[in-house]
């Protein structure tokens, strides 16, 4: 005779299953509970020994452009951002007052030359007493004249030549004086037009047409295209900097991108006020890139060597690192050897392969279970 299955098991099983489901559900959800640690892995590498600094970036020079002469300003190029080559018309001044001015004086000059070229007055006077002269000398010969008679007329034509070679001179000295008043009054126009003196960009301007301007008052502002890069070390890493050495540069406005440099200039004496030495660099970055005003950190070559524990430098606290091991956290307490803008390297403390946190490290504690999102190395040696 058939006897029907216990109830009691045929409940038990799907109870069995429900509550191994739950406890998976539960450890599933205990997991991925736990915060995530972004972690980069310690690395084989080259280890860089690298003088810290900090990098502004300047217009190598600037210049306000102004008229020297004064005047009401008639026509005006200027603009903020306007780029301009040397020599490049930008702005002028009103020249009617000194153009009439001009215009006079070349009348009066003109009017000088024609009465030069037209002849002298006193020149007929000593050809008339030369004449005389020959005519008494003649007549002294014949015995119908004086010596005294002679001598006179004699007088009479030197004191003709002295006034001759006086006005000679006076016409001289006036037409000098009449060219060289041109030259002056059109060097004076040509002080009224503003080009640019060098090739660069309008960053400010100070007066529009129609503005009355004193001579020597700026116009607008001129910042060459020119760049100067400085970085400012500190006393005790400056030893040992030569020109030439490279570098690697970050600047703020561009993320944590490097750019390759070199040394081009070192000054020989620090900064009175921040006691900081300054070099000047040669930035691997289009000139249109290098804005004014832009900061960053550098990071100079000294020395390098292999190392088999590369860390990412922004992992160090304190000379201390925090390690994932086994899905927990560990402070552990490292020895550092060559330091880099973006890397560190570890004598002691960690060993190739380990897992370190690299980001938020304030947000994690010693013993903390965390899961791990792997960050990869930049593929280029920073």
């Amino acid at each position: 005779m058939f006897k029907p299955a216990d109830s009691r098991a045929g409940v038990a099983v799907p109870l069995v299953v429900t509550l191994a489901l739950l406890a998976v559900a539960a450890l599933v959800a205990y997991y991925y509970s736990r915060p995530v640690a972004s972690v980069m892995t310690v690395k084989s590498d080259v280890a860089i020994n690298a003088v810290p600094g900090s990098v502004p970036v300047y217009a190598e020079y600037q210049m306000p452009l102004t008229s020297e002469i004064g005047g009401r300003l008639q026509k005006s190029r200027l603009d903020p951002g306007l780029a301009v080559k040397e020599g490049e018309f930008l702005a002028q001044l009103d020249p009617g007052d000194l153009d009439l001015e001009i215009e006079h004086i070349e009348s009066e000059y003109n009017a000088h030359k024609s009465r030069v070229a037209v002849g002298s007055s006193v020149k007929l006077e000593v050809d008339t007493a030369l004449e005389q002269l020959t005519g008494m000398e003649r007549l002294l010969s014949l015995g119908q004249a004086s010596e005294s008679q002679v001598i006179g007329q004699k007088r009479i034509l030197h004191a003709a030549e002295q006034r001759l070679q006086l006005e000679a001179v006076e016409n001289k000295l006036r037409t000098e004086n009449y060219e060289n008043t041109l030259k002056l009054k059109r060097r004076q126009r040509q002080k009224m037009t503003v080009v640019a003196p060098f090739d660069g960009v309008i960053s400010t301007v100070e007066a529009r047409p129609g503005a009355l301007v004193s001579a020597n008052a700026p116009l607008a502002t001129l910042i060459s295209t020119g760049r100067t890069v400085e970085a400012k070390i500190s006393e005790e890493n400056f030893a040992g900097l030569q020109v030439g050495q490279k570098a690697s540069v970050r600047f703020l406005g561009y993320g944590a991108q490097l750019y390759g440099a070199s040394i081009t200039k070192i000054l020989p004496t620090a900064d009175p006020q921040t006691q900081r030495y300054i070099i000047h660099l040669n930035v691997d970055l289009p000139l249109e890139k290098l804005k004014p005003g832009l900061t960053g950190e550098v990071t100079i070559k000294i020395d390098e060597r292999k190392s088999d524990t590369i860390v990412p430098r922004r992992a160090l606290r304190n000379n201390q690192l925090l390690v994932v091991n086994g899905g927990r956290i560990e402070l552990r307490n490292v020895k550092v050897g060559y330091v880099a803008l973006n890397e560190a390297e570890i004598l002691s403390g960690v060993k190739h392969g380990e897992m370190v946190v690299a980001d938020d490290l304030d947000q994690f504690q010693p013993g903390d279970r965390v899961r791990t999102e792997l960050t990869p190395w930049p593929e280029a040696n920073q």
